[in-house]
Parts: structure tokens; C-alpha cells; sequence
């Protein structure tokens, strides 16, 4: 299989590698962060005519109809940049609007950058677990009522339609009885604390309180949202995995650099064989990771589920340990200065801390990926 970049790939990479150099750089960048808004309109708008939002929307609905490798491309640029604005979120938000096959009008908007979306799927019982549900939905005469709490919704204060999963039958840990929603942020009954995290995002704990949404707010069938959320979010899994690759590709250049300039005993550190080790051990981790999310783009699509499950998973966990070896790597052969926030690599390792523990931990997708069926026999 050939994995080398089409001309039409590498030109919309450029592209943007070029403006997160102009108009994206680590001052600017930290200058959004410490907004009040904590996002960027101007960089938006920017991402917008660049193409960037209308890539993953199909063709039908004003958008390009790119794959998922076209996504791995699009993130591993912008976890270069450790870009923070809600195009992860927004994304994520539009595939389930694809695979559900609904909601055209909103999928327009999204590819000319006019709405943002998020997912709020995640509750304070739940974990990584997001078949664990007592958000509820109950149907009545006008559609359905959503009671309950999500937390940690990144962006979720910055969408303006969020993705939401609720129980409309069943106990709270089966994959039965799950219903998807859209639902408007601003309706009534919805409520948003916004807050900063760690790595300069932003995300939102979202209350619903008796809140009265259609009959065609429902995505896909009532009750059978399962298969819905579970491809859903292995798409964002892959998504994920191809930006930690952009990030972790950021860190070992400027781990890189600072070896070959900071000195001790009159010479440059990188001179010293036992850091020259580590740094190739950072490349060769580099390497893994982005074959791993190579792969999850690749099979992310596949129509056989459980090579799905197995290959995201699989790729999860192991850019999750590279992401780790690497940050880790980076902080200490930067010495002090590598947790301070004045370097990039101190950001850059947050952010893989955050995508680390995003949609499932190396512990978790390491555990799903031996309990596929299989598994056992193969081993």
C-alpha cells in the first residue's frame, strides 16, 4: 500500500503549516488562551477558508468528502501547532450527523465554518466507559426530555448544537436503550459552566434540566444508538491519535534544538552520547505512532466492526505510550525549564497528557482491545 501524500494532500498541508506559522505562532497562540473567550473568531474564520471545515463534509452538503486520512493529515498540522480552537470538537460533532445521515442543513453550516458543534458524552460516573448513561430521555407528545449531566465537554460552551447521548430504556451500563440527540445549546433548560483545562482548551460541564427537544432531534433510531456512538467516537479516537502524532513530532524538534544550542562544559548537550540515545528512542516512538494512526485511519471505515474496534484501539494505547515516553523525555532533557510555560514543549506535553485521557486511556483501549473476539485464539 502506498502511503506517500497525493500532491492535493501535501498542498492542503502546506497550506496550513503556512498559516499556523503566520498567524498561529506560540505567542499569538498563548495570547488566545489567556481571552476571555479563550478561542479565536479570526483563526476560525481563517480554518474556514482554508478548506479545513468543509473537508469532512460530504460532497452533497457543500464539502469535500475527505477520508480519514485526509483528517490524519489536517490534525497532525494543527497538533504541530497545538492549534486549540474547536475544530476537533466540531468535527467529531459533524461525523455523527454523517453516519446518522440527518440534519443536512446543520452539516452545510458546518462546512462554511458558520456553527461550531460538540460532543457531550461523557458523565462523572462513566469514565471511559460511554455506554454509561443516567442522562435521560424521555419521550412524550412533542419528542423527548433530556434530564441529567455531562461534564467535560470540550468546547462545549464555544457550540453552538451539541451531540448528546441519553438512556431511553434499560439499565445504565447497557448498550441497549441508548438514544443520540442534536440539541440546541442555547434551548431552554440547557446550562453551561465553561472553564479552562490544562493544555489552554476549553470545555464545559452541561446541565439539562427538563429540556424539550423534537422528535427530529433524535440521530438515528430511538433506543439504537449504540453502534452510532461506539463508530463515532472510534472516528474521533483516530482523529485524536493522528494530532498526538503532529504534537509528538513538534516536541522531539524542539527537544531537538535545544540540545544542539543549550551548553555545559563549553559544548552543546546534544554532544553527550546518553542524550543522543534518548533522542533516538524518541524518534523511534515518533515512528510507532504515526504507523499506528496511519493504520486507524486506514481501518477506521471498515465495515468489518471488530477490526475496527481492535485497530483504533490498538493504535490508542500505543500512541498513548509513545505520547508519554516522549513528553516525559522531552520535560527531562529539557531540564527546569521544560514545565515552565514560557517553552512550547511544556504546552505540547500537556496536550498530550489531555489526549491521552480523551475518549479512553492506554489502560482502557488496551483492555478493549483483548476483550475482542479473537483475541484469545490469535494470542
Amino acid at each position: 500500500m502506498d502511503f506517500s501524500l497525493t500532491q492535493e494532500q501535501q498542498q492542503f498541508a502546506d497550506a496550513i503549516k503556512r498559516w499556523v506559522a503566520k498567524d498561529y505562532n506560540f505567542e499569538q497562540r498563548k495570547h488566545i488562551i489567556q481571552s476571555e473567550a479563550g478561542v479565536s473568531d479570526t483563526a476560525w474564520a481563517a480554518l474556514a477558508e482554508l478548506g479545513a471545515m468543509a473537508l469532512p463534509v460530504p460532497e452533497a452538503q457543500g464539502g469535500f468528502d475527505g477520508s480519514a486520512i485526509d483528517m490524519l493529515i489536517v490534525m497532525q498540522e494543527l497538533g504541530r501547532g497545538i492549534v486549540i480552537e474547536p475544530y476537533f470538537a466540531t468535527v467529531l460533532g459533524a461525523e455523527f450527523l454523517k453516519q446518522a445521515g440527518s440534519h443536512a442543513e446543520i452539516l452545510e453550516q458546518v462546512a462554511g465554518g458558520e456553527v461550531k458543534l460538540a460532543a457531550a458524552l461523557a458523565e462523572k460516573q462513566s469514565r471511559h466507559d460511554l455506554f454509561d448513561i443516567v442522562t435521560t430521555a424521555t419521550k412524550n407528545a412533542d419528542g423527548f426530555v433530556l434530564n441529567g449531566v455531562k461534564t467535560i465537554v470540550l468546547h462545549g460552551a464555544q457550540a453552538d448544537h451539541l451531540i448528546v447521548s441519553a438512556r431511553s430504556s434499560g439499565n445504565q451500563r447497557d448498550t441497549t436503550g441508548i438514544s443520540m440527540f442534536i440539541v440546541d445549546a442555547k434551548a431552554t433548560g440547557v446550562s453551561r459552566r465553561d472553564y479552562r483545562t490544562i493544555d489552554g482548551y476549553r470545555a464545559a460541564d452541561i446541565h439539562f434540566d427538563q429540556v424539550q427537544v423534537p422528535a427530529s432531534a433524535l440521530l438515528g433510531a430511538e433506543a439504537a444508538g449504540w453502534e452510532l456512538l461506539d463508530a463515532a467516537s472510534d472516528y474521533g479516537v483516530t482523529l485524536l491519535c493522528a494530532e498526538a502524532v503532529g504534537v509528538i513530532e513538534a516536541i522531539t524538534n524542539a527537544t531537538l534544538e535545544y540540545l544542539k544550542t543549550r551548553q555545559q562544559f563549553g559544548v552543546p548537550i546534544g554532544k553527550f552520547q546518553v542524550l543522543q540515545h534518548r533522542m533516538a528512542e524518541m524518534f523511534m516512538e515518533m515512528e510507532q505512532a504515526r504507523s499506528m494512526a496511519t493504520l486507524a485511519a486506514v481501518k477506521v471505515s471498515s465495515s468489518d466492526v471488530e477490526e475496527r474496534r481492535r485497530t483504533v484501539s490498538a493504535a490508542k494505547a500505543r500512541v498513548g505510550q509513545a505520547a508519554r515516553f516522549v513528553g516525559q523525555s522531552a520535560v527531562q532533557l529539557h531540564g527546569g525549564m521544560g514545565v515552565t510555560n514560557e517553552l512550547p514543549a511544556a504546552h505540547m506535553f500537556k496536550r498530550l497528557t489531555m489526549i491521552e485521557l480523551s475518549l479512553g486511556d492506554t489502560d482502557h483501549h488496551m483492555a478493549r482491545f483483548v476483550a475482542q473476539p479473537g483475541f484469545k485464539q490469535a494470542a
